[in-house]
């Protein structure tokens, strides 16, 4: 039988004390509000907002504002890729950019598209994906406010050397505007100097992604902008294969258009009956990962933690979790972000005017300044101003690249050490931890 020492809001009475002991400010009553609705949620159930036109599992939607939905459906327009003979479409928000109710600094601007395509073959399937990347890749490689920063697909056929290391069989390959628009790759294989074609790529896409970095002149911001593709082949007899294989589940995505839910239903009837179990088994095992061993990110760790805890019915622990990604400090872990788009942004011949950059330095440093002290607020402003006198070089070197990291570095560490310590200060959390580590063994 169940104590009253046992219930959720006993649980999450001892969570609350723990937060107001470490000095997070979590209300309560806005808690227990929380934990109200997510029992009311059940699992695999999909929800629309017939107000902003949005949709996705009614856990996730539980943490998404819709207040930047304009702008996410902006960007979206961007990364997006449209139905048209044989190609259905499903473009989603996913990461943090769909938990924009609780991330309130989010570090990048992440999609997910689904994307289904008929074809008589698999090999033909494969053929379509290829060409419509390419040419999406082609048709937004540049422009005032955006740039192609990188492309995955395909997968190395055999072990090859490329840029002085060794690519494995079956890992991803990463493509340069310039080799995109090239159609092929330098690459070592046998001893000898050779190229990879897009069009071999194209028989094993593997795991494909498209990377932007992208300006918002009026906000004076710039963000990375992803797009990771989930591709499956639909055959004349209308079985569905994924093309790398597995089947993404839908338990962090916010669709962003109502015409995509015949596509996502047909596609929803197809993930595994295990999905839930099998996501959860990954997002522990890169916690675990992060950590375990050195070099630690306890920020990515809390972000995974927190899905983690919403989807095994540990509440309390969530809304804690849920509360720290609104603490001031957490801004930080978006200034980390921002330090590589921002040098992305200035390399030379990028399409981003260098005031737009110039621009978002100044906000991250006004930014730290307001969130942090001391020496911590003094070091990682000496960098940033350092970052600031460096941008508008054309000759950007080793040295440059030393100073992007330290300042990332610097910021990473403050955000590691604040997650750190407000998640082990917590001692349900800390046993989470612990039997983590124990699984994964050495």
């Amino acid at each position: 039988m169940s104590t009253q020492a046992d219930t959720p809001a006993a649980d999450l009475a001892r969570i609350v004390e723990s937060a107001h002991r470490l000095g997070v400010e979590l209300d309560k009553e806005e808690a227990l509000q929380w934990l109200a609705a997510m029992a009311a949620s059940q699992e695999g159930d999909i929800t629309f907002d017939t107000r902003s036109g949005v949709f996705g599992h009614k856990v996730t939607m539980l943490d998404f504002d819709d207040d930047e939905l304009a702008r996410f459906r902006r960007l979206g327009r961007l990364v997006e890729f449209e139905d048209g003979p044989g190609v259905e479409t499903a473009l989603a928000l996913s990461g943090s950019a769909a938990q924009s109710k609780i991330q309130t600094y989010p570090g990048d601007a992440d999609f997910f598209e689904r994307i289904n395509i008929k074809a008589e073959t698999r090999e033909e399937a494969c053929q379509i994906l290829g060409r419509l990347i390419r040419e999406k890749a082609l048709d937004k490689m540049e422009g005032e406010t955006y740039r192609l920063m990188e492309v995955r697909f395909g997968s190395y056929p055999e072990t090859v050397t490329r840029h002085g290391r060794q690519q494995n069989a079956g890992a991803s390959i990463a493509w340069s505007p310039a080799e995109i628009e090239a159609g092929k790759i330098a690459v070592t294989r046998a001893g000898r100097e050779d190229t990879l074609t897009w069009a071999e790529a194209a028989a094993d896409p593997g795991w494909c992604k498209l990377d932007w970095v992208v300006a918002d002149p009026p906000r004076g911001e710039l963000a990375n902008c992803s797009n990771m593709l989930d591709v499956t082949w639909e055959a004349p007899d209308g079985s569905i294969t994924p093309l790398d294989g597995y089947l993404d589940p839908y338990f962090q995505e916010v669709y962003l258009e109502a015409e995509s839910i015949p596509v996502f239903s047909k596609l929803a009837k197809h993930v595994s009956a295990d999905a839930l179990d099998e996501y959860v088994e990954q997002l522990e095992a890169q916690v675990a990962k992060y950590v375990g061993k050195d070099p630690r990110n306890y920020g990515k760790a809390a972000k995974r933690m927190y899905n983690v805890f919403r989807l095994t019915g540990r509440y309390p622990e969530a809304a804690y979790v849920r509360e720290l990604f609104d603490e001031p400090t957490t801004l930080l872990y978006q200034v980390g972000a921002l330090i590589r788009t921002m040098d992305e942004a200035a390399r030379p011949g990028s399409s981003i005017s260098m005031e737009n950059v110039m621009a978002q330095s100044d906000n991250l440093i006004l930014d730290v300044v307001r969130v942090l002290e001391g020496e911590e607020e003094e070091e990682i402003v000496r960098l940033l101003l350092r970052l600031r006198d460096g941008l508008r070089r054309q000759d950007k070197d080793q040295a440059w690249s030393d100073q992007v990291e330290a300042a990332r570095a610097e910021v990473i560490n403050v955000v590691n050490n604040f997650f750190h310590e407000k998640l082990t200060a917590v001692p349900a959390i800390q046993s989470y931890l612990e039997e983590l580590q124990q699984e994964a063994g050495p």
